[in-house]
Order: structure tokens, then C-alpha cells, then sequence
């Protein structure tokens, strides 16, 4: 795990660059309109979204982590400081990057004559590429100084969260390796594409949560834990809604639901923790 000696300077005041700010704003309504069709209005995502996306768990898992991401960027809007932001850019592009090769490997699973199919292969092949170098620019102007660190993360909270971040993204890498073996299992019906499309989902937060764990500060981790709680309560009512897709006789289903419940519980107790920072 990152250590930081306390005599290190710090400053506050470095800023997320306007060309971030900008795409922020571009991805922004992306994001909304495709959580649109994908978790508010799933009937009209099958007509309008890159490929018909089912079953309705499927669709509402996808358009949750977009209102997810969606506030992300909002939070980079509003904060415009980069010690709140920066450890989130590149999982993004991981997620990104991940949806990128799915969509090379599944080319003819998607609908070519849709415009959001376009809209997905220009942000899947785009953002992967300009987001980490975008991350790296800004980051250089944080070079040789400690931002403000707000607070310390529990050392025991850090074990959690990156022992959580392997797990997730371990799940990540089977789900698209070996997706034949994940799909006799999976609480619901996936295909080869979906499987390598719920990889994206968990290695998002995989990502995070080994980051967080790695630098430990509640400047770089309070926003990132609000917009996974946001997510997560989203999932959640996604089984609720979506239920009748999940075989309850598989052991499965109630361990994703239970860790799903368990993943909101340890951020409201993180927060908790943390109340006085």
C-alpha cells in the first residue's frame, strides 16, 4: 500500500484540465440517454440500442453502471479537483477498453444500421485511447507535490477494499476469458457477448477498489465510494425489478445479491467511519 510521509508538501489546488472538463461534459448526456433506454425504459432500448440487450437484468446491470459513470463526471464538474477524481480515470478506460474488444470479437451480434451502435463504437474505441493520455497530462501537473489527502483510509478498511478489488476483477477476467465456464453458473441467462459485457461491469469497480486500497486517501476515495454506492443501490433494485430472470435455486444468485447488499453496506459504513474527515 502507498505510504506518504508527513513532512511531504501539499497543495490543494491542482485543477482537472479544460479538455477534461470538456469531455466530461460530452460523455455526460451519452451516459444519461443510454441508461435511458437501458434501465428506465429497457422496451425501447431493444429497438434503439447497438444490439438488443436481454434479458431485462442484462440491460438494467449495463444502465446502471452508465448513470454510475454518469455521476462520476458530474462530480468532476462540480469538484474541478483533480485529488478527487484522478483515481478514477483510468478504470473507466478499463471498462471502456474492455466493451471495445468485446465488440471486435462480437462484431456480427450488433445491430450495424443503428445509430446508437455507432455512438457505441466510437465511444468504445475513442475513450480507451484518449482518457489515459488525457489522465497522464493532467496528472503531470501533480508532479513532485502530495495533494491534499483529507484523511486516511482504516488500514483494515484498505485490506477489504482491495481484497474485494482482486475478487471483482478476477470475476472480470474469467467472465471474458473463459465465458463458457461463467455461463452455466451465472444467476441469469448470458451469452458469450453479455459475459464479456458483465467483465466490463466488474472490473470498473475491481479497479477502484485495488486503487483506493493502494493510496488510501478520502480525498481520492470519498467521490469514487459515492458513485459506486449509487450504482450498487441501482443494481440492487435492478434484482428487485428483474427478479424473475435470476434461478434463485442456484447459489449464485443469492451470492451476488448478498454481495451486492454487502458492497453498499461497507460504503455506508466507510462513510460512517470516516463522518469527522
Amino acid at each position: 500500500m502507498r505510504s506518504v510521509p508527513d513532512d511531504s508538501p501539499a497543495i490543494d489546488d491542482v485543477s482537472v484540465q479544460p479538455v477534461l472538463l470538456v469531455l466530461s461534459a460530452v460523455l455526460i448526456p451519452i451516459l444519461l440517454g443510454a441508461s435511458l433506454m437501458l434501465y428506465i425504459l429497457p422496451d425501447v432500448g431493444i429497438d434503439r440500442f447497438a444490439w438488443p440487450l436481454r434479458p431485462l437484468m442484462s440491460s438494467m446491470m449495463l444502465g446502471a453502471t452508465y448513470l454510475g459513470g454518469a455521476s462520476f463526471f458530474m462530480i468532476v464538474l462540480i469538484s474541478r479537483r483533480w485529488r478527487h477524481v484522478w483515481l478514477g480515470f483510468l478504470p473507466i478506460a478499463a471498462f471502456a477498453g474492455t466493451l471495445g474488444i468485446a465488440t471486435l470479437i462480437h462484431w456480427e451480434n450488433f445491430v450495424h444500421e443503428r445509430w446508437g451502435f455507432w455512438v457505441w463504437v466510437v465511444l468504445y474505441f475513442g475513450v480507451p485511447v484518449i482518457l489515459p493520455i488525457l489522465w497522464y497530462l493532467n496528472h503531470r501537473l501533480a508532479a513532485g507535490v502530495q495533494l491534499a489527502r483529507e484523511g486516511e483510509l482504516p488500514s483494515s478498511i484498505r485490506v477489504i477494499l482491495g481484497v474485494l478489488g482482486v475478487v471483482l476483477t478476477s470475476a472480470a477476467v474469467l467472465l471474458f476469458i473463459v465465458p463458457d465456464l461463467m455461463i452455466p453458473t451465472w444467476p441469469w441467462d448470458l451469452t458469450p457477448l453479455t459475459s464479456r459485457i458483465m467483465s466490463s461491469m466488474f472490473i470498473l469497480p475491481g479497479l477502484v477498489g485495488m486503487a483506493v486500497a493502494w493510496d488510501g486517501s478520502w480525498a481520492s476515495s470519498r467521490y469514487l465510494l459515492k458513485t459506486k454506492a449509487i450504482t450498487v443501490a441501482l443494481m440492487l433494485i435492478a434484482i428487485v425489478v428483474a427478479r424473475a430472470d435470476l434461478d434463485w435455486s442456484y447459489p449464485t444468485s443469492w451470492i451476488f445479491t448478498g454481495g451486492m447488499a454487502g458492497i453498499l453496506l461497507l460504503i455506508a459504513y466507510i462513510h460512517y467511519v470516516m463522518r469527522d474527515q
